[in-house]
């Protein structure tokens, strides 16, 4: 059974740095394309970051570009999002999720999500 697992929020200072990560089971990742999401409370789920199921081709909200890295080590069956320089409108939970094989900014595209690690920036 395909299953994701996140794990690595905890709570940061403004301007610091997390890397979250996305551990996956039951299911070969290099046929998949992963994402980050994340959801503050009382605001829609967005997506961050994605990358294809090759790790060639990654992609960025406007919200996170220049400060989140995704990355991908499919021997590990794991996911990264490198989190820098951090704000208090980061504070979320953060979803990893996967799509076969290409990426997506179309949610329903994404069948598996895992239960989500919780952000908080705060000073």
């Amino acid at each position: 059974q395909l299953q994701l697992v996140e794990s690595g929020g905890g709570l940061v200072q403004p301007g610091g740095s997390l890397r979250l990560s996305c551990a996956a089971s039951g299911f070969i990742l290099d046929y998949f394309a992963i994402a980050w999401f994340r959801q503050a409370p009382g605001k829609e789920r967005e997506e961050l970051s994605c990358i294809n199921n090759s790790g060639g081709s990654t992609d960025y909200a406007d919200s996170v570009k220049g400060r989140f890295t995704i990355s991908r080590d499919n021997a590990k069956n794991t996911i990264y999002l490198h989190m820098n320089s951090l704000k208090v409108e980061d504070t979320a939970v953060y979803y990893c999720a996967a799509a076969p094989l290409r990426c997506s900014w179309y949610q329903p595209d994404f069948r598996s999500w895992g239960q989500g690690t919780q952000v908080t920036v705060s000073s």
